[in-house]
């Protein structure tokens, strides 16, 4: 710190021959890499034209135990210096620009700063500020994993004063050549050595748009000049790595005008490649003559930038934006565009700001097909019109059926709400083919496929989706429709099978006659069992599959068709897999919890939930169900109830049954109350005095429960003791316990609750106290040894939860007069060594309490004197 301060009073010395406050308006440090650990550092600085303490040179410490004087290379010369810096619009203020140049030796996070003594006088929210340095910083992460960053310039110059009672804006105008994300918030002004600012509060109202930058003080109430501080951080993928500082000074005066007015804006997204064009007006309350400009990245890009020409004039004022973007402006962050419409206004010029986020979005991918092609589907499309150096490649989606779905203007990739999902990833923006075969475990039949392709970059921009392409496979083979169970039973049980003859079966190659061969299987795993066949395409229901388990076991089922040509007999394809619908039942308290599972290559979109009538024995529909669950309660416990399920579904192609209709097998279950009680809500109160705890816990028959009947009280006397059962209410009211006979107050409990099937409260969090609220060991400053019966004992005041001291006593010559380990200590004034009365005076004691606490038990020490007093 020594060094620094030393380095900058030099600096100061050489650059001027007096000290003077530098007026320091705002300033900021940016920075842009050069190559490898290079990179070239600016400070920007706003300073007031008039002050007599103007810089030349600044000192830039640039994170690493380095600094350099780096010098002003704006405006022409003046004050003994090269260059004077660059007077602005408002002569009040010019621009002062520093720039120097530094590698660093390895990769680390930086924290570059410049501290510059001092600020102006009279700043309203900084106590003194005439001797308060101004200090900004900016932190520069060097990360070997990730691209060399550039931190955001700040475009827009701090130079527009406040007016009393209006609302004042102000946005810097950060924009970002890399496309990093930027997020905004305000922090305290640092003076000396970085640090926040003594007594620097920020002013009422004031607040910071985290998103877009907008700094709004709605309204300033008081004039004079105020300090604040913008931090403006860099995320890429996420990670934090960079941040700028702005400091600026904000002045506050008495108007007596309104301040202009721009017409609402909306953020808007543009496809790469078209012409964004839109008008920006602005009107003044009192008809003052205006000034339009306009500040942002798409103004300050070298490729194709955008155009908004400067207009002034009496108001209504217009000027039109308008931007030629090209595949180069992708990026997945906004852009942003302030509008600023200045006035001529007395005292000072009033402004209104308006910024607007701009999308640059890659377009979508085009003439996407999908061709059938055996159990596969093979897409195509043509190449991004985007396929620029930013380019990744494409993501594919897929979904069962058409939906329609066309993106909206801001909205990019493939939304899910859509119903798509994603199923592969190409990493070469050139290939522009794909063959979609489900993992290589083939596609389904019967079912319309449909696709969506989209294009992604590095910073992780998505394109708009392509428009929907669609195909199913070839039904030339049989489709397989119905697995449903007639009859349930161990030993009895039957189903029913159909399936869909195949409608583009090529005759030619495949003549005929026909067989099918039908196999099932109870696990639905390779062991499929060939059951019986049945001849000619026609033949497609099957009833015949009986004295079967259909109780116990899932049934799945496979078709195989056979041309039974004589000499030429050949598979010509298979049916994928089929189950039946199979229910398990859970029971719980009052209720049944029922899941049931399928495995089918159609959808099933509804299932019915049907229970048997005990009276009728017939079954009736209780609900309905879009999932593979139902809960099924006012049940009463013991009772059986049995169910099955109808599901409902349909082939996303055309052609099929609609509805395909199917039914479980009957599946009994009994409730019963499994089901454990809440966790009493539990209260400890300690009385120190009595060395007691009253336990206090809620009823959860109120609350949650219908049939708690007990409760057990588990007690440790340490936070990591095992608890132990130490009562029992047997009464749901009984909710009062009183824990008495302890040697501490410190300990853990927890109250079980356990209802009439004798469930209890699982895993209940023990209320645990210490003694710390209790009165703690501790010793007079002084006694009285002289005999009267009155204050002739050294002992502590009341105390508890002590097991044991150890306490010595020792005169001023550090020699020991006293020890015991008796809490009570009853020392009479003698010397224990001598036997002699110890002379009146100070005496001085260390004492190591043991205490017992809820940790075990710990030793505090305490220290102090104790004056012996004789008549």
């Amino acid at each position: 710190m020594w060094l620094r301060r030393f380095a900058v009073f030099i600096l100061i010395i050489v650059l001027s021959s007096n000290v003077f406050a530098t007026h320091n308006r705002a300033g900021e440090i940016t920075y842009r890499w050069i190559s490898d650990y290079t990179y070239e550092a600016t400070i920007t600085t706003y300073t007031y034209t008039g002050t007599t303490a103007d810089r030349c040179d600044l000192m830039l410490y640039w994170g690493d135990g380095t600094y350099s004087a780096v010098s002003r290379i704006n405006g022409p010369p003046g004050g003994g210096c090269t260059h004077f810096g660059e007077v602005l619009s408002n002569p009040e203020y010019k621009k002062n620009i520093y720039i120097g140049q530094h590698t660093y030796a390895a990769p680390y996070t930086y924290v570059m700063y410049f501290e510059d003594p001092n600020r102006n006088a009279g700043v309203n929210n900084i106590p003194n500020s005439v001797n308060v340095p101004f200090y900004v910083e900016t932190m520069l992460v060097i990360n070997p994993f990730i691209e060399p960053n550039n931190s955001p310039i700040l475009l827009n110059p701090p130079i527009d004063n406040a007016c009393v009672d209006h609302p004042f804006i102000h946005n810097p105008g950060a924009f970002d050549v890399d496309g990093d994300s930027l997020s905004y918030r305000l922090i305290n002004c640092k003076g000396e050595g970085g640090f926040d600012i003594p007594g620097y509060y920020l002013p009422n109202n004031i607040s910071i748009n985290a998103i877009t930058g907008d700094l709004l003080w709605d309204s300033p109430n008081q004039i004079g000049e105020y300090n604040v501080a913008i931090l403006i951080e860099e995320w890429r993928m996420g990670m934090k790595i960079g941040s700028v500082t702005r400091d600026m000074q904000i002045n506050v005066v008495i108007c007596n005008n309104q301040p202009p007015q721009i017409n609402d804006l909306s953020d808007v997204c543009i496809e790469a490649g078209s012409n964004l064009s839109f008008t920006v007006t602005a009107t003044d309350p009192d008809n003052n003559p205006l000034t339009m400009t306009a500040f942002g990245g798409p103004l300050s890009i070298t490729n194709s930038p955008a155009e908004f020409p400067i207009v002034s004039g009496p108001p209504p004022l217009s000027s039109q934006f308008t931007w030629q973007t090209n595949c180069l402006h992708i990026q997945k962050q906004k852009y942003y565009v302030s509008f600023k419409a200045s006035d001529n206004g007395i005292p000072i010029h009033l402004f209104t700001i308006k910024t607007v986020g701009i999308s640059v979005i890659p377009p979508s991918p085009k003439n996407l097909t999908a061709i059938a092609v055996g159990y596969s589907i093979h897409l195509n499309w043509d190449i991004s019109n985007c396929a620029g150096p930013n380019a990744v490649g494409y993501k594919i989606y897929r979904h069962n059926g058409y939906t329609g779905f066309i993106p909206s203007n801001c909205e990019t990739g493939v939304p899910n709400y859509t119903g798509y999902t994603q199923i592969a990833d190409i990493t070469n923006i050139n290939t522009t083919s794909y063959i979609d075969d489900n993992g290589s475990a083939g596609l389904l039949h019967g079912v319309d496929y449909c696709y969506m392709v989209i294009s992604y970059y590095t910073d992780g921009s998505e394109s708009y989706a392509s428009l929907e392409a669609c195909a199913e496979l070839k039904k030339d083979v049989p489709i397989i429709t119905n697995i449903s169970i007639k009859n349930t039973s161990k030993t009895d049980g039957s189903s029913y099978i159909a399936w869909a003859k195949p409608r583009e079966l090529d005759t030619i190659q495949a003549p005929g006659p026909y067989k099918y061969l039908i196999s099932r299987s109870f696990n639905g795993l390779n062991n499929y069992q060939l059951i019986d066949s049945v001849y000619g395409l026609n033949d497609t229901i099957y009833n015949n599959d009986t004295l079967i388990n259909t109780k116990d076991s899932t049934l799945f089922y496979k078709i195989a068709l056979y041309n039974e040509t004589l000499g030429n007999r050949f598979l010509i394809g298979n049916t994928d897999k089929a189950s039946s619908v199979f229910i398990n039942i859970i029971p719980s308290d009052n209720e049944l919890i029922l899941t049931w599972n399928e495995v089918v290559p159609w959808t099933n979109l509804l299932y019915t939930i049907y229970r048997q009538n005990n009276a009728t024995f017939a079954f009736d529909s209780v609900g309905f169900s879009t999932n593979n669950t139902y809960n099924d309660t006012a049940l009463v416990n013991g009772s059986t109830y049995c169910y099955k399920i109808k599901s409902q579904g349909k082939y996303s192609a055309a052609g099929f049954v609609d509805p395909i209709i199917n039914y479980s097998q009957i599946n009994c279950g009994v409730p019963k109350d499994t089901t454990a009680p809440r966790c009493p809500v539990l209260t400890v109160i300690p009385d120190c005095a009595e060395i007691e705890n009253t336990l206090i816990w809620t009823n959860p028959n109120y609350y949650c429960s219908n049939d708690v009947i007990k409760y057990e009280v588990w007690y440790s006397p340490t936070q990591t003791g095992e608890l132990s059962l130490i009562y029992t209410a047997n009464s749901a009211n009984d909710t009062v316990f009183v824990h008495s006979n302890l040697n501490s107050i410190a300990g853990c409990y927890t109250v079980i609750a356990i209802d009439s099937v004798n469930n209890k409260s699982l895993s209940c969090t023990p209320s645990c106290l210490d003694i710390d609220n209790c009165p703690r060991y501790h010793l007079p400053n002084v006694f009285t040894p002289d005999n009267d019966g009155h204050n002739d004992l050294l002992i502590p005041f009341p105390y508890s939860f002590v097991e044991k001291i150890d306490l010595k006593i020792f005169n001023r010559w550090g020699e020991l007069v006293f020890e015991t380990q008796n809490p009570d200590v009853n020392w009479d004034g003698k010397n224990t060594y001598t036997k002699m009365n110890c002379s009146d005076g100070v005496y001085f004691y260390i004492c190591d309490v043991y205490e017992i606490r809820l940790a075990g038990l710990k030793v505090r020490q305490i220290q102090g004197s104790v004056h012996i007093l004789r008549k």
